[in-house]
């Protein structure tokens, strides 16, 4: 009798499961739907292109050119157009100065939509925070990227590069092209290693080596996200091989970085080794944090130790990684520039073959060809907001709070009333008479207003001691055959890679 009965339950059981799931469906879908009302009504006063009815634009922005496409809509629609992101995703794209400073200017929290995906991974660090706590750690964080911090990294990004360059040496040798993206961005890890954790030069562990891998994995696997729309629901994406694979590089990552916390909390505990702590050369980024109170004498938890140790790794990996390669790939595409860029810093050395702190202050022309080629290729091309109160714009128009905002840093950037013949690469762009009278929201590469990019510092000199290193050492050149082909991603890349002959300026030299 039971036995006869257990089917029928088990069926019944099933019929009210698919219900329920029906049910939760649909609550999902009226939700969905009302948002996006909210969401067409507010910007509704933004005309823009045409929208699929399913896709809204996003087959027009993940097709290659996508960047160019969105120029090529500024001279259509002045100030900021709508674009869509599938059938429920729509924000207000904006690219003029005067509408970036009245959103940037302020302190807005970054969109959900696209930043909970980093959640798994980064936690909640300054780059997701919002509101007081978000001030809280960027209080406690500020004095980490002071300049006297900031002065002994100068050697450790010396150490990184010299390894890399030594790889080029031999693969020079060949005759032939190569991609120096991924080689950049193994230098630009390694470095973050050392000033995040404190990592010699005595090679890594086999633990230090599985987080590598992880951090590499996971930068990887959330571009393909962001860039399949399929995988933007987490329930769908946590079942699929790439979430599953993503959650498992996630565990090696904080496994990592949980236990070198403990072992550096271990080692304050005893007064010795925090004397020697004290003593080395540098404090690395895991120091100050575990060193930094507020004014009440509260400090991070581990949650947010881990959390912000997590972010910087994320942020100054791939970020550094895209603003090297192409700074190098400017260089051989403008040989001029390179010329006069290498002499500037043979200059400043003058007998000397390392780089020390007060070289990066004299290297005038060569910020200035930095800042141009981020003007051109901003590592960062798109960033994005929710206002948190409406706000009016400079030509009578407005928002109000909750519509989202993207900030589209790669078209402001070549938006010709802003930047005469914007496709000309000048460095002169960026010299004090010209810096002068521009809008301070003209070129942002690093964001803007109080969230932006808190590590900056950190990026520029990192790239001015790589840059001007790797132009004491070869002559580079481009491969006509392999033109990069801008892909926007987390980071702006390059979808073929980018290829580049580099000719040794001084055989053996770094041996």
């Amino acid at each position: 009798m039971v036995t006869a009965l257990l089917p029928l339950s088990l069926s019944r059981l099933g019929v009210w499961a698919f219900g329920l799931i029906l049910v939760l469906g649909f609550l999902k879908l009226i939700r969905l739907l009302l948002r996006r009302q909210m969401l067409a009504r507010a910007i509704d006063s933004f005309p823009g292109p045409p929208t699929h009815w399913l896709f809204g634009h996003a087959l027009e922005i993940q097709q290659t050119g996508s960047l160019d496409k969105v120029v090529s809509w500024t001279h259509q629609f002045p100030y900021a157009h709508q674009l869509w992101v599938g059938p429920f995703l729509g924000f207000l794209n904006i690219y003029e100065p005067d509408y970036a400073k009245a959103v940037y200017g302020r302190g807005d929290p970054k969109a959900p939509d696209v930043y909970d995906f980093f959640l798994q991974w980064i936690g909640k660090g300054l780059l997701v925070l919002h509101g007081p706590k978000w001030y809280q750690h960027r209080k406690l964080l500020t004095p980490g990227f002071h300049y006297d911090v900031l002065k002994p990294y100068v050697a450790l990004f010396a150490e990184s590069t010299h390894v890399m360059l030594d790889k080029w040496e031999e693969k020079a040798l060949k005759n032939k092209s190569f991609d120096i993206f991924s080689d950049v961005g193994h230098m630009a890890l390694d470095s973050l290693m050392k000033c995040t954790f404190g990592k010699g030069n005595i090679g890594l562990s086999h633990s230090d080596n599985r987080y590598y891998l992880a951090v590499s994995d996971l930068t990887l696997l959330m571009q393909q996200r962001i860039d399949s729309f399929q995988y933007h629901n987490d329930f769908i994406y946590w079942l699929t091989p790439h979430g599953r694979r993503f959650l498992r590089a996630c565990q090696v990552a904080h496994d990592h970085t949980d236990q070198v916390i403990r072992e550096r909390k271990a080692a304050l505990q005893d007064e010795k080794e925090w004397k020697k702590i004290q003593n080395r050369r540098h404090l690395d980024f895991l120091d100050i944090l575990l060193g930094a109170r507020d004014e009440d004498g509260i400090k991070l938890s581990d949650a947010d130790l881990r959390a912000e140790v997590d972010t910087f790794m994320f942020e100054g990996h791939d970020t550094t990684t895209s603003g090297i390669s192409w700074i190098l790939y400017c260089m051989a595409r403008y040989p001029d520039h390179q010329h006069r860029c290498r002499e500037e810093i043979r200059e400043i050395l003058g007998d000397r073959d390392s780089i020390q702190w007060d070289d990066l202050g004299k290297m005038t022309y060569l910020t200035m060809f930095m800042k141009e080629t981020f003007r051109l290729y901003p590592p960062v091309p798109q960033v994005y907001r929710q206002l948190s109160k409406p706000v009016n714009f400079v030509d009578g128009r407005s928002l109000p709070a909750g519509s989202l905002i993207s900030l589209h840093i790669y078209a402001l950037h070549r938006n010709s009333t802003v930047w005469p013949d914007p496709e000309v690469f000048d460095p002169l762009r960026f010299s004090p008479e010209n810096i002068a009278g521009r809008h301070p929201f003209a070129f942002i590469p690093f964001s803007a207003g109080p969230r932006n990019c808190i590590g900056q510092q950190f990026a520029m000199n990192e790239m001015k001691v790589v840059t001007a290193l790797c132009l004491l050492r070869f002559e580079f050149a481009l491969d006509p055959s392999k033109v990069p082909i801008k892909l926007p991603q987390l980071v702006l890349r390059s979808k073929n890679g980018i290829y580049l002959h580099l000719k040794p300026l001084r055989p053996g030299s770094g041996k």
